[in-house]
Order: structure tokens, then sequence, then C-alpha cells
């Protein structure tokens, strides 16, 4: 077979393969248009049902709302109708209670012209009688005037001369009757804001010992506290000017001093020298300087509760801190920190049943005696020395005079000096309040030690043992032993020529010279 065989072969072959694929071509391109008008068909049959099927349903969604739409609108038609049922009937009521009120109205109407009517006819009546009075007075007068022989100017004239004088008898009867009920009910009325006062006020009676005592743990620090040859008692002592009284008492010991602030530092002192275990003089001296500055602190705190219990505010620091110091200080054994807060409250009463400013009746009460926080200082009387302070510190004229004069000592103008006065009276004497006996101690105890100190090179003095020992501390750089000597000698004389005492009084002076060097 040659090469154009197996060409034309070939040929023939691809011819009739190719014929046989364009007609396989064919045919399956007919298959698939067949399948595909099919197939759109069955989408067209189904976008008719789906059609169908929702018109359907916007069908009864459209009757539902409908229904729903029929229901709400019947149901708001029914309660219209019922609103405008009810309005019908408020409307029939107030119908009828309207023509009530017209009928009553027509009935006034009725009344009052017929009143009217009948004070036309009196009001007639009345000036026709009046007419007749007064011709018959005009008669009167005319057989007067010739009974009496006086005319109308003269008859006038002694009858206004005699009432004058009836007048002037009577209006002195009345007034004297008057003063005396005036005076009658205020007194009343004074006793009753007084008594009101106080009643309503029921404050505790608060008086101060001169003896405090002190737990120990037990009777072996009794020697710890006297230590050897007693220089521990001494040098506690010397740095409280409080006596301390050690005996046979289990478990206390006492101390004894008239000055309360010495007293309180004394006693805290010895607690935390007792707490501590370290008792030696110079330990004693440490701890009596630390406390002296924690009672500052606490006269401070003392001051700041006193004016925030009164509620009163904008005081001076330093009215503050005397404030805080009459917490330590008693008159006749009553504290007198208590009894200005209750001479404040009491004052405040009084104001306020006055119709006074119950806030500066208050301020003014508070702070009347606040000059016995320095009057052992300062010369004078503390109502003075309180006033002259106040006065400084920018108090209003109010607060000055009563602090002034809240003992009468001046005349009584201001209406808060006089409640400061009843006040301060009120608060010294509801029983139980004071006793003279201490107060005098005091003074006694204050005399001793004015004395003590007025001599030079005197450093220090206490009046210990309830009056019957002095101890007084000499500074040894400006004093010598003969001089401490000379120094004893004078103080009992001015004792024994100015002050009068019972017993005796032992006077003691010491001179302590101290060597301190620092190792480093």
């Amino acid at each position: 077979m040659g090469y154009q065989e197996i060409f034309i072969t070939a040929f023939i072959t691809a011819l009739i393969s190719g014929t046989a694929a364009y007609f396989g071509i064919r045919f399956w391109d007919s298959r698939l248009y067949a399948n595909s008008i099919d197939h759109a068909k069955e989408i067209l049959r189904r976008a008719e049902i789906d059609a169908e099927n929702k018109i359907r349903e916007a069908e009864i969604e459209i009757k539902t709302k409908a229904i729903n739409t029929k229901e709400s609108t019947e149901a708001e038609f029914r309660v219209a109708r019922q609103e405008l049922h009810e309005r019908e009937r408020l409307l029939d009521k107030r119908q009828d209670t309207l023509d009530k009120q017209a009928e009553e109205y027509r009935k006034q109407e009725k009344q009052i012209e017929n009143n009217r009517r009948k004070l036309a006819e009196r009001i007639v009546d009345t000036n026709r009688r009046n007419e007749d009075l007064a011709k018959l007075i005009e008669k009167e007068r005319i057989l007067l005037h010739e009974f009496s022989g006086l005319n109308r100017e003269e008859a006038t004239k002694r009858l206004l001369t005699m009432l004058n004088a009836e007048l002037i008898e009577e209006t002195g009867t009345i007034i004297l009757r008057h003063e005396k009920q005036i005076k009658e009910r205020c007194e009343a009325i004074t006793r009753n804001i007084i008594l009101s006062s106080m009643q309503r006020y029921a404050a505790p009676q608060t008086s101060d010992s001169t003896v405090c005592t002190v737990d120990i743990p037990n009777d072996e620090m009794k020697g710890r506290i006297i230590g050897r040859e007693g220089r521990n008692i001494r040098a506690f002592e010397k740095a409280t000017g409080i006596d301390i009284i050690i005996d046979d008492t289990p478990g206390v010991v006492l101390l004894s001093g008239f000055d309360p602030i010495r007293r309180e530092i004394a006693r805290i002192s010895l607690d935390r020298l007792i707490t501590d275990g370290r008792i030696h003089p110079s330990r004693i001296e440490e701890i009596v300087e630390e406390t002296g500055k924690d009672i500052q602190s606490f006269i401070k705190k003392a001051g700041v509760e006193a004016y925030q219990e009164v509620n009163i505010f904008g005081l001076d620091e330093r009215i503050v801190n005397l404030l805080g110091r009459l917490s330590y200080r008693t008159s006749y054994s009553q504290n007198v920190l208590r009894h200005s807060i209750e001479v404040a409250f009491l004052s405040g009463m009084i104001a306020v049943e006055l119709g006074l400013n119950e806030s500066l009746a208050r301020r003014c009460g508070l702070l009347h005696d606040l000059g016995k926080a320095v009057d052992h200082e300062i010369e004078g009387g503390h109502p003075k020395i309180g006033a002259d302070f106040l006065r400084r510190y920018g108090e209003p004229v109010e607060v000055v005079q009563a602090a002034a004069g809240h003992h009468i000592d001046l005349r009584l103008e201001d209406p808060y000096t006089i409640i400061v006065a009843v006040a301060d009276a009120c608060s010294a004497s509801r029983p139980g309040a004071r006793r003279e006996s201490l107060e005098n101690y005091v003074k006694r105890m204050e005399e001793l030690e004015t004395i003590a100190n007025g001599f030079p090179g005197v450093e220090q003095s206490y009046a210990v043992q309830a009056g019957r020992e002095m101890r007084v501390m000499l500074n040894s750089s400006i004093s010598t032993d003969e001089n401490a000597a000379k120094i004893c000698r004078e103080i009992v004389k001015a004792l024994t020529e100015q002050i009068q005492f019972p017993g005796e009084i032992k006077v003691t002076v010491i001179r302590e010279t101290r060597f301190v060097e620092i190792a480093k």
C-alpha cells in the first residue's frame, strides 16, 4: 500500500469521525434544549403556584386586618359611647344641682328683698324718732338754761372741767392698777421662763476632787515608784508639783494636789511610767514633758468640743484654747467648762422664750467665765479679765458686756447680760452644784504658791499635803546654799504675816545642781 492510499484512508476516517461528532453534538444540543424547555416550564409552573399562594395569603392577611380593624373600631366606639353616657349622666347631675342652686338663690333673693323692705321701714321709723328726740333734747336744753342761768358756752366749760378732774383721778387709779397687774404678770412669766429652761436642760452635776488614784499591778511597784532613797518620788513630785501618797492600801497609789492640770499630768505620767517599767529621774522628766504636750492638745480638743456642743462657730483659736483650759478649772468644786456649757444652753432657752437671738445668747453664756482660765496669771477679777480678752479677740459687744457684767457689778442695760446673769445664778444654785470648802481650799493653795513664787531665784513652787507643806525649787545658777536658807526663812515669815492657816506649814527649799555630758 502506498502513501496515497494511506492518506486517503486516513482522510476518509477523519471525515467520518467529524461527521459523526457533528451529528452527535447536534443530538446532544437538541436533548439539552428539550430539557431546558421542560425545566423552564417547570419553573413557570412553580412560580404560578407560588404567586397563587401569596395572593391567597395576602387576601387572608387583608381579611384578618380588616376584621381586627373592625373589632378595634367597635371597641373604641363602645368606649366613646360609654364616656358619652357618663358625661351625659354628669351633665344631668350638674343640671339638677344648678336647678337646686337657682331655686335657693330665688329664695334668698325673696328673703333679701323682704329684709330690705323691713330695713327701709326701720330707717324711716328711726329717722322719725331721732327728729323727735332732737326736738325733745333742744326743749330740755332751753329749760336747763332757764333754770341754771348759764349759756351754752359756760355750761360746756363747767362740764368739761368737772369731767377733766374726774378723768385725772380715775386715770391715776387705772394706771396704778395696771402697773400692779403688769408687775405680777411679768414676775409670773419670768418665773415660768426660768423654771421651764431649768427643767428642759437637765445637766449632770459635775464636781472635782483634789485627790485621784492610780492603779498599780502589785505592791512591788510602790517600791520602784519611791526609788532608791526616795529619788524617784522626789523627782516625780518636783516635775509635777503633785504629792504622791503611798500607804498600805493594796493596788493603788494616791495623787494629791489642788491644781487639776498638774494632777492630770501626774496621773497620766504615772500610768505611762508603770506601763513602760523604766522608772528613774531622767525618764520621769521625759514622760512628764510629753504628757504636758498631750494635755495641751487635749485642752484644745476640749475647747473645740465645747463650742461644737453649744453649736456656735467662728471663735478665735486663742479663745478656744482658753475654753479648753476651763475644763481643768473649778469654781466651788464645779467644773467651770461644764458650768459654762450649762449657762450657754440655759441662756439660749431663755432667749427663745423672750424672742431674742438664741445663738448670740448661747455665745454669751459659753464665754461669760472665760477670764477664769487666766485669772491666776493676770491681776483683776475674772469678769474684767474675760471682757478684755473677748474685746481683744473681736467678739460682739453683747458677748463682752455679758462677760463683764454677769455678776451684776455693772449697770445692766443689755438684755443678754441679764439673761447670762440669770442663767449663771440658776446653774450655780442647783443643789449639789458647788461646794464652798473646795473653792476656799484651792484659793489657799494658789495663795501659798503665789507668795513663794514672788521671791527672787524661785523657779517653781508647789503646795502639797493639803497645804501643810511647801516645796520650793531654786535656780542653782543664780542662788547659793546660803541664799537658799535665807529664802526659806523669808518665805516662812511671809506666810506667817500674810495668810491665816490652821496648824503649821513646812517649807522645803531645794537647790539642785546637775551636770550632763553626752558621749559620742
